[in-house]
């Protein structure tokens, strides 16, 4: 396993995170302890979870925390094989500071998962979603207490925009603040709205931690035209959470299903390696249910793709297009 770092934090993470979102409902206590003890064997060392995370028996604010209880109790006598990260800011109860991001919520919301998470410190705390209604400075001034503190290591951001992320780090230059260490976005090569912020990340060190990067399943070749949803799929225990993909997504697929054939690959480990192979990328969070799945993944960030089916891909699933400056700044004034 080659490890990357992530972003300016120093830490090194696997390139596969093992992703957690479906620990509780359909993976089930005792399969998901297994699934992370052998996750860790085969060199994983990122474990991402949140405390709302619950799996498919989730709701908008119910209390959350399966997952966290699930991975503490997997972690017993592990806990220093991993970086550990985990979220705050979704709805996670009814009362009005289990939400967002103030000072109250992320204090108290971080001694609750430490407490799930049978642990004294997270590696990576994230800010699960931007929060207009409280002021950034309220936010980063509580990371800083928690960074001082040593109850976390690292701070990062998911489902941020390059131009959130610049108002951070400006923030914590003004301040002398921890900066956000990595940016966790939806990203795929099905999924590519992001991929003009890559470029940010890499210019200012922030390592990219994407999800959904199989796209719920949709990349690893199981879906075909004109056949049945496979019993078992996501679209099969949970289709609120996976759409039946419509006739220009299966020309997506087919026609790059074509190419990770020309690149001696399995969609899936293609799919893998491509997102590895794009700027910033420092772990791939992959949800798994079973070990097959994990050693996939695995198998899938060992790949390389050559240039020239780099470029294929661009043609069958093209990046958002990127203005170009109307002219160039002059080298002499």
């Amino acid at each position: 396993m080659k490890y990357r770092r992530l972003g300016s934090s120093g830490i090194l993470v696997s390139p596969i995170s093992l992703g957690t979102m479906t620990f509780g409902s359909p993976v089930r206590e005792k399969e998901a302890v297994k699934l992370t003890h052998a996750a860790i064997d085969l060199g994983i060392n990122f474990i991402d979870t949140a405390n709302v995370y619950e799996g498919y028996d989730r709701v908008l604010g119910s209390p959350g925390g399966v997952a966290e209880e699930i991975v503490g109790k997997a972690l017993r006598g592990k806990r220093d094989k991993v970086i550990l990260a985990t979220k705050v800011g979704a709805p996670n109860g009814p009362g009005p500071q289990d939400v967002g991001l103030s000072g109250t919520t992320i204090l108290n919301a971080l001694d609750a998962s430490l407490k799930r998470l049978a642990t004294d410190y997270v590696d990576l705390y994230i800010i699960h979603w931007p929060d207009e209604h409280t002021p950034l400075e309220t936010t980063l001034s509580a990371m800083e207490t928690l960074y001082r503190q040593g109850k976390i290591r690292a701070f990062g951001v998911s489902n941020h925009m390059a131009y959130q992320l610049c108002e951070l780090l400006w923030l914590a230059d003004k301040y002398g603040w921890p900066k956000a260490v990595s940016s966790q976005i939806p990203f795929s090569l099905l999924k590519r709205d992001f991929q003009n912020d890559l470029k940010f990340c890499a210019d200012y060190d922030i390592g990219v931690t994407p999800y959904q990067v199989l796209q719920g399943g949709l990349l690893t070749g199981k879906y075909k035209r004109g056949k049945p949803v496979p019993k078992g799929s996501r679209l099969d225990e949970s289709p609120g959470w996976l759409s039946y993909p419509e006739d220009t997504v299966l020309d997506q697929l087919e026609a790059t299903e074509s190419l990770a054939g020309e690149a001696a690959l399995p969609l899936s480990q293609y799919s893998v390696a491509w997102s590895l192979a794009q700027p910033a990328m420092a772990s791939l969070i992959v949800g798994v249910k079973s070990h097959d799945q994990i050693e996939d993944a695995v198998e899938g960030a060992k790949a390389s793709i050559p240039a020239e089916i780099l470029a294929g891909q661009d043609a069958i699933t093209p990046p958002p297009y990127r203005h170009k400056a109307p002219f160039s700044r002059p080298s002499q004034i």
